[in-house]
């Protein structure tokens, strides 16, 4: 193993030695590149992921904590100003029995129910009440603290002492002040949980006698329902929200019948608020029923006799009754019937639309060919137009100035543009910075080969020199065959021998060889042929 690792070492060092001097830099600046990003990816593979260890911290806290972690030579990461100390993941659950050990957090800020255990048996009521008081404040605090986006809380109670020689005792109150980051105000939700946890933890307080207020001197409920559920800012959210929503779905049923950009909706709505609470008490009574008791009562009367007179004529003579005696009967029912007392308390929702506005216009290019008064229908029933209510709806069809979107799609196509240009740019100059260094790569390794093949070996000079000898013999042999050739010639004719030809196929291999050293080695065959020339005129 060791055998083959000084022979690639070796192998290596000799392909490095024979490498140009561009070859050399281009192999070290490679080598040196990958050696600085292997020690950044190390860097990056080796970092720790990090957790949040405590969140919420107060200052004291917070130092205490870094101190201890500075002085275990622990790794941590401080976030949202310091309030929150992050550390390596594998050690949050060891760092926070340890840190517990060591009484952190201390919760300096709020104290909570450990107020109550430095009280002593010779505390007096007072103090008693105060620090029960206080312990109430100060877990309120933490538990509000825990809602997302609060970044410190402070409760004030206001706890009326109790008098039992009092039936009417005053009501507990309640003020609590909030922060919150920058980019997370409270939702109206989280002001409602807030004010509903304060209202349940103390004995006898109602939610609406809460009051809820922010760093920034804001009132976000001022106790009673009406505060919490229908605030003048929220009041103005819930209005814009209920018009864009409106807006939008009619905007929406448009554009897929005249296109996109080819119609305008507004909506005004005004939304009733208030609350009201209506009782009503009405008896019901069902026939089928028994009653619960009946009473029957029956009298009769049957006398005889003369009457005693009659009645006056015209002539004051009375005229005989004709009547013979009186009879006299009645009857008398009563019942008892059960009858049920309903009671019926109704609350009206807060919202409820009291008047609403919709005006939409087309564009007239997109409406040619359109009813407008059938638009007009369709957006009526589609929002809910009343107009016994008061409502009012408008439709028309205008001509739109599309000069403005013109410009923006053009603006916007020529950054989309700029942006491709900018990237086709940076390929190409990754693309010219690659061939560059691959051309300085390929120039530096035909100069190697150059440099290899410009040195000839010494068999290699021995057989230039052979060639070169037999290439002179071939020479002389030639010009000897042509001068006896001649002599032959000039002879009158049969009275010689035919002449000898030279040696051609010798002479054709002698020049492929020679071709072929040329094309090796141009160089070194050019100085050798320059020193054959220089010898020859000396």
């Amino acid at each position: 193993m060791q055998e083959r690792a000084l022979a690639a070492l070796r192998k290596a060092r000799s392909t490095f030695g024979s490498f140009s001097t561009g070859q050399k830099a281009v192999t070290i600046s490679m080598v040196l590149a990958l050696a600085v990003g292997g020690f950044f990816f190390s860097q990056w593979a080796s970092q720790p992921s990090y957790a949040t260890l405590y969140s919420n911290l107060s200052g004291a806290d917070g130092n205490a904590i870094v101190e201890k972690l500075t002085a275990d030579g622990v790794p941590y990461q401080l976030t949202d100003g310091g309030s929150t100390i992050q550390v390596p993941q594998a050690q949050v659950y060891d760092l926070r029995l340890k840190m517990s050990g060591e009484g952190l957090p201390s919760q300096a800020d709020g104290g909570g129910y450990s107020l109550l255990d430095k009280q002593g048996i010779t505390t007096s009521d007072f103090m008693q009440h105060v620090g029960y008081q206080r312990a109430l404040e100060g877990e309120l605090a933490k538990t509000i603290k825990s809602i997302e986006g609060v970044t410190s809380a402070s409760v004030h109670l206001a706890i009326p002492q109790k008098d039992v020689f009092t039936d009417d005792a005053a009501k507990p109150t309640a003020s609590v002040l909030v922060s919150t980051q920058a980019d997370k105000p409270m939702t109206h939700s989280q002001v409602k949980a807030v004010v509903n946890l304060v209202g349940s933890s103390i004995e006898g307080m109602n939610p609406a006698d809460v009051t809820l207020a922010d760093s920034t001197g804001k009132v976000l409920s001022a106790g009673g329902e009406q505060a919490l559920g229908a605030s003048g800012d929220e009041r103005e959210q819930q209005t814009q929200a209920f018009e864009q929503r409106m807006s939008g779905s009619i905007q929406q049923m448009l554009t897929q019948v005249l296109g996109p950009g080819k119609a305008v909706v507004k909506v005004t709505a005004d939304l009733d608020y208030d609350q009201t609470e209506t009782k009503s008490q009405r008896y019901v009574n069902d026939p089928n029923l028994p009653p619960l008791s009946s009473t029957t009562k029956e009298e009769s009367y049957s006398g005889g006799g003369t009457p005693t007179g009659g009645v006056l004529g015209p002539d004051n003579i009375q005229v005989p009754s004709t009547q013979a005696g009186n009879d006299y009967k009645s009857t008398t029912e009563t019942r008892d019937n059960a009858v049920g007392l309903v009671t019926e308390t109704r609350k009206t929702a807060p919202g409820k639309v009291r008047k609403l506005d919709v005006a939409v216009m087309v564009d007239g290019q997109a409406a040619v060919g359109m009813d407008v008064a059938e638009i007009q229908r369709i957006v009526t029933s589609a929002a809910g137009v009343d107009a016994q209510r008061g409502d009012t709806i408008a439709v028309a069809a205008l001509p739109f100035d599309n000069s403005a979107s013109e410009k923006a799609a053009a603006e916007l196509a020529a950054t989309q543009q700029a942006e491709q240009d900018a990237r086709t740019m940076e390929l190409v100059k990754i693309g010219g910075a690659a061939a560059i260094i691959a051309l300085l790569f390929a120039v530096g390794l035909l100069r190697g080969r150059r440099k290899r093949r410009s040195a000839l070996s010494k068999k290699e000079q021995a057989k230039l020199a052979e060639l070169q000898a037999e290439l002179e013999r071939v020479k002389v042999e030639a010009a000897k065959a042509a001068i006896e050739a001649a002599e032959r010639e000039a002879l009158p004719a049969g009275t010689g021998e035919q002449p000898a030809e030279p040696d051609a196929d010798k002479r054709e291999e002698l020049r492929e060889e020679i071709s072929g050293m040329v094309s090796r080695q141009p160089e070194e065959v050019a100085q050798v042929l320059r020193s054959w020339l220089a010898d020859r005129r000396s």
